[in-house]
């Protein structure tokens, strides 16, 4: 595997000897998944009118990469400057050129690169034909955005990008090559500091959006564009890992689960934020002159309430601690947005400001119309969010690719960026949560809806998502090559609720498999104590199923339950209220 963060339509090149990346990509494909991509205009519309400005990501992630160049990064850009400027001085063409003309180019170049890096060499290989689309991508991006410096200065950048030589010696062949390879070295991190760490901290449109390698303008992916992708994947990658949670994420995925289901009540969502902004200004503290937080950072952190807040109540300690988490948090994502403070330059009034806002506003000593306004709308999003994790989890297990687990995440896990997602982990309770489902399978027999009501019932303490976990990957392991070597074959279905249901098969020889999952659950059932499962939510909902027979047999791999095709049309297909009658995802293995 490849640690390689792609850029927005960046593939990985299939020449290199690796058998995948570590997950990024596969991530935030799964996560816009559960985004309603319709009502991107609503969610913009509430943001802009919050925050009481508009703000363009492209601009934002260009100042921001020039910010780190200027700052953290000042010392090797200069470096880079002073090397190019030696080259500039052994040709009658470019020796007039300045330090500063120069230096300037490289950081506008850089700050207009649309992926981390290329990947030329050191040696005479000509550079492949997607590096030479973004080499000259980024100049001409940064030629129009800096229409008072001279184009020539930028056309010599690009030329020796590009590894244009001309009648120059061998020695100044080798000089070049030394620029290039450091040019390329320095753009991967001023990207991943000036996207990751600083404008993922202040674009806060739907932050479930902004992690590693995502492109947050990219508001949710449709079934069809996802299904695509995943054939690709098996086509060309289908051992690239699989990912839903690292060290590295921004967020958990249950987080992320939960966040998500914004997208799909905008107007709901706009009001609250309102509200609550006029309950919590009397807490906003003054520091010369700004109010703290400002309406972008109270925008941020009500999202993350959101998508942190505990399923169970916590005694005086437990939330002494979970306050404590919040207010860390908030801090780091001040000091990465680096707008009020910055980890070089910390400025203690703002930031302890921030931290006695998130105090008064978590305050449950005394009466907390916040708290009073905020606790009933959470809790229906975390149900909501719960049902988007399982069909994570699923989608995870049976997509083309490796599935990879991050420590912590076999149960709920509400986390926030690193050194949130580090916490100790309760490996002991796992395990034994682990044999007792193992236990309460083997005297189950072949019949487990008793026991799946059970951890549907009590959903919050976690189980569901371990079982699901469990018996998604003992049948992976159980038919290997139907993973490995399986075709993808992308299911449709029809009714009215068609639009809520994603599935898919994996074929191999006889063997069949079809994986069927909800997703936006919010606009599906309406009431949040409602599971998406029966004739109720489903109605008319048909999924169609690879089936040559009429009347061919599937078992539910999670309930136990036979499912009998029916012919609809030409196809066989299976009513979406059997398929989730009991259990709010499936996993359905067709019986040859």
């Amino acid at each position: 595997m490849v640690e390689k963060i792609l850029g927005k339509d960046e593939p990985l090149p299939e020449t290199w000897p690796v058998s995948g990346t570590t997950g990024y990509d596969f991530l935030n494909l799964l996560n816009g998944l559960f985004v309603q991509t319709t009502n991107e205009r609503a969610m913009n519309e509430t943001y802009v009118r919050f925050i009481r400005r508009r703000i363009s990501l492209e601009d934002l992630v260009y100042e921001s990469k020039k910010l780190i160049m200027r700052a953290s990064m000042a010392s090797e850009i200069n470096v880079l400057g002073h090397q190019l400027n030696l080259l500039s001085e052994r040709d009658r063409r470019s020796r007039d050129f300045t330090l500063n003309s120069l230096t300037n180019a490289i950081r506008e170049i850089i700050a207009c690169f649309p992926v981390y890096r290329t990947y030329s060499t050191e040696g005479p290989e000509p550079l492949l034909d997607r590096d030479r689309a973004y080499i000259r991508l980024a100049v001409a991006r940064a030629k129009r955005r800096n229409a008072a410096l001279s184009g020539h200065v930028f056309d010599f950048v690009r030329s020796l990008l590009l590894k244009e030589w001309d009648e120059r010696t061998s020695q100044d062949r080798r000089e070049q090559l030394r620029f290039v390879m450091k040019f390329q070295q320095m753009t991967s991190p001023v990207t991943a500091k000036g996207i990751e760490d600083t404008a993922f901290y202040l674009y806060n449109r739907l932050v479930s959006l902004n992690d590693v390698g995502g492109n947050p303008e990219l508001f949710g992916v449709t079934p069809a564009t996802f299904h695509k992708h995943l054939r690709e994947r098996q086509g060309r990658w289908p051992f690239s890992l699989s990912a839903t949670s690292t060290h590295d994420t921004k967020r958990s995925e249950d987080t992320r689960a939960r966040i998500n289901v914004l997208s799909e009540i905008p107007r709901e969502w706009r009001a609250c934020v309102n509200r609550w902004a006029k309950l919590t200004r009397k807490y906003k503290i003054d520091v010369e002159g700004q109010l703290v937080p400002d309406r972008n950072e109270e925008y941020l952190f009500y999202q993350a309430l959101v998508g942190v807040w505990p399923l169970t109540s916590l005694d005086h300690a437990q939330y002494r601690t979970f306050r404590e988490r919040v207010q860390e948090y908030m801090n780091k994502a001040l000091r990465e947005g680096k707008t009020h403070t910055s980890w070089v330059n910390p400025d203690q009034g703002y930031e302890g400001a921030m931290r006695q806002f998130v105090e008064s506003i978590l305050d449950r000593t005394r009466p907390n119309a916040f708290l009073d306004e905020f606790l009933p709308f959470q809790q229906r999003i975390a149900q909501w969010g719960m049902w988007n994790a399982l069909s994570q989890v699923v989608l995870k297990v049976t997509a083309p690719g490796v599935p990879d687990f991050y420590q912590g995440s076999e149960l709920w896990d509400f986390s926030l960026v690193d050194p949130d997602n580090r916490r100790p982990v309760d490996y002991e309770m796992r395990a034994t949560l682990v044999h007792a489902l193992q236990r309460a399978l083997a005297e189950c027999g072949s019949d487990l809806r008793p026991l799946v009501r059970t951890l549907l019932a009590e959903r919050i303490d976690g189980r569901i998502k371990l079982y699901t976990t469990m018996k998604a990957l003992n049948f992976r392991r159980e038919h290997r090559s139907l993973f490995h070597q399986g075709e993808y074959i992308p299911l449709d279905g029809c009714g009215t609720k068609q639009e809520h249901c994603y599935a898919f098969a994996r074929l191999h020889r006889e063997q069949a498999v079809v994986t069927v999952v909800p997703r936006l659950v919010g606009s599906l059932t309406g009431d949040a104590m409602t599971s998406p499962v029966g004739l109720d939510v489903w109605g008319d909902t048909y999924v169609a199923v690879p089936s040559w027979r009429p009347d061919s047999s599937y078992r539910n791999l999670f309930t136990g339950e036979r499912l009998s095709t029916q012919t609809v049309g030409d196809r066989q297909m299976l009513p979406m209220a059997d398929v989730l009658c009991e259990f709010p995802v499936a996993l359905l293995e067709r019986l040859t």
